[in-house]
Parts: structure tokens; C-alpha cells; sequence
């Protein structure tokens, strides 16, 4: 893309396209030991399967950064993520494997008809199994770590939804890194390399996962204010949240799920309705601290 008389190579469309240092030693290397059109081919299929993360994101709206290239796949870094609603942020996460699916059976057409050798035909045909099977393994930043999350939101407060998300993700991740090991303890000995980078990358990006989600809470929350006035219009169901009088702001707050809209029912002791609260006056209690930490009974009884 040329900005004014700047030619920017790895921007298109307002989409930076950014290569992770791994990846690029990974391009070098293959090049220096005569593997680059296996690897020219791996590029290929991940930027397409990244592209079709991207036409889902911007159909729907989203604004889409940038795409990260690491070294087992890619990831397409939106702004939308908590603030779209989970049917949106599902079809976004399964896009990417089905452009999977489609060059899969371009592939076996193209070596049906012999317009390709069968034998790149057939390695172009694993190389998408591979990518398209790791991506749906339910860990973050995954797409099958986003698609469990969603499927979590289904039960469990967002809140609480990240944070098992991201645990759950860590634990896998630690038995990816343990799976990298086993041969040590075996006849065959060694490690399996690529296995373990890819587990201590995704730990490493789950454990900050973990540690970031009051941040990204707090940006669900600010979001969730803009959806407001696009519900009224609409109109929707309220999902009732019965909560004690005791209950802190902070706390009540972190009970909203992802996709419904509140009126919390603040009951006292002998079960008796004091006030039925819309969200809207309970997030401007959240967010003006003073009031942060009273309870509901203090702030609307």
C-alpha cells in the first residue's frame, strides 16, 4: 500500500501485517536448508486461513489491526473482542478453518484432474489438516480456544468465562509442553522441539491472558454501554438476576453475562423485592468508584 509517497509493503487495506521473529528465522532457515516451497506453501495457507478471519471480522463491522504470522499459524487482532455479541466473535473464530476446507477440495480436484502433482497436491492437502485441527484445539488464542469460550459464556458469567478460559487454555498448554517430553523417558529419547516452543508460547500467552482479565472485563463493561440504545430499538429479553441486598456493586457487576441484558432484583432477608435495577444504573454505580463498593441496598433500597 503507498501512503502519500511512502510505499508500506506489509500493510493492505488498513491491515498491518506483522511477522513474528520466530517466523522469519523459520522462513531463513527452511530457505538455507532447501525447504522454502514447503514453506512458501505452509505462508500461503496461513495467510488465506487468516484472511478468512478477516472478511468475517469486517463483515460484521469489526475493526481488524492487524495479522500476526508466528510460527505454527497467525492471529488476526481485532478491537471487537467482548464488545460483539458470541454469535459474531463464533463465526469470526470458525472462518479461518473452513478457508481450510475449501483448499482441501481444490486440492483433490486439481490432483483429480492433474493440473498438479500428486504429490504436492497431497502435501498441500495435510499441511491444511494440520493447521486447520491444531487451530480448533480448544486453547487460546486458538480458534477453538475462542469458540470454547463462547460455548463457556453460554453457562457462566463473562467474568468467570474468561477467567476459566484462560486456565483451562494454561492447563492444556502445560500438557502440550509435557507431551513434548515423554520421548525423554522413552527407548527414542529426545524432545519434540516445535511441540514445546508452541506450548510455552501458548502458556506464556495465557498466563498474561489471566492477568489481564479485569482489564478486558472493564472494556466488556464500556462496551456493553453503546449496546443500549440498538437493543431498545430491537427490543429484547431481559434475563432477571436475583441478588442479595448485601451484594457489593463490583460483585452484582461481575455476574452479567455476555449476550443478555439484565434487571437484577435486589431481595432482603425474608426474600421481599426492595428494587428491581435495569444494568445501565448498576455499570454507572461501577463506574464512579465511590459507590463502587457500597451494596445494592445502600445505593437503591
Amino acid at each position: 500500500m503507498i501512503k502519500g509517497r511512502r510505499l508500506v509493503w506489509n500493510e493492505w487495506f488498513g491491515i498491518r501485517l506483522r511477522f513474528h521473529p520466530l517466523f522469519s528465522i523459520m522462513l531463513l532457515l527452511s530457505a538455507v536448508t532447501g525447504y522454502l516451497p514447503e514453506m512458501a506453501t505452509l505462508f500461503g495457507i496461513v495467510f488465506i486461513h487468516e484472511l478468512g478471519h478477516v472478511a468475517a471480522a469486517r463483515s460484521f463491522g469489526w475493526r481488524v489491526r492487524e495479522v500476526q504470522l508466528l510460527p505454527f499459524g497467525g492471529v488476526a487482532v481485532v478491537e471487537e473482542s467482548g464488545g460483539a455479541p458470541a454469535r459474531e466473535e463464533l463465526v469470526v473464530a470458525l472462518a479461518g478453518p473452513l478457508q481450510n476446507l475449501w483448499m482441501i477440495a481444490l486440492a483433490y480436484g486439481l490432483i483429480a484432474i492433474q493440473i498438479v502433482p500428486p504429490e504436492w497436491g497431497h502435501y498441500f492437502i495435510r499441511a491444511n489438516l494440520l493447521i486447520a485441527l491444531f487451530n480448533l484445539l480448544p486453547v487460546l488464542p486458538l480458534d477453538g480456544g475462542k469458540v470454547m469460550q463462547v460455548l463457556i459464556g453460554l453457562w457462566l458469567p463473562y467474568q468467570r468465562t474468561m477467567q476459566v478460559g484462560a486456565a483451562v487454555s494454561l492447563v492444556l498448554s502445560g500438557l502440550l509442553m509435557a507431551a513434548s517430553l515423554v520421548h525423554l523417558f522413552t527407548e527414542r529419547g529426545g524432545v519434540q522441539l516445535n511441540w514445546l516452543l508452541i506450548g510455552i508460547f501458548l502458556f506464556y500467552s495465557n498466563w498474561y491472558e489471566l492477568k489481564g482479565v479485569p482489564y478486558r472485563f472493564m472494556r466488556f463493561l464500556v462496551h456493553r454501554g453503546g449496546r443500549y440504545e440498538r437493543q431498545q430499538a430491537r427490543g429484547t429479553l431481559a434475563g432477571p438476576l436475583i441478588v442479595a441486598g448485601s451484594r457489593r456493586i463490583s460483585e452484582v457487576v461481575g455476574l452479567f453475562m455476555r449476550d443478555r441484558y439484565h434487571l437484577v432484583y435486589v431481595m432482603d432477608r425474608q426474600g421481599r423485592v426492595l428494587q428491581v435495577v435495569p444494568e445501565q444504573k448498576l455499570l454507572e454505580c461501577y463506574f464512579d468508584e465511590a459507590r463502587r463498593a457500597r451494596t445494592v441496598a445502600e445505593v437503591f433500597a
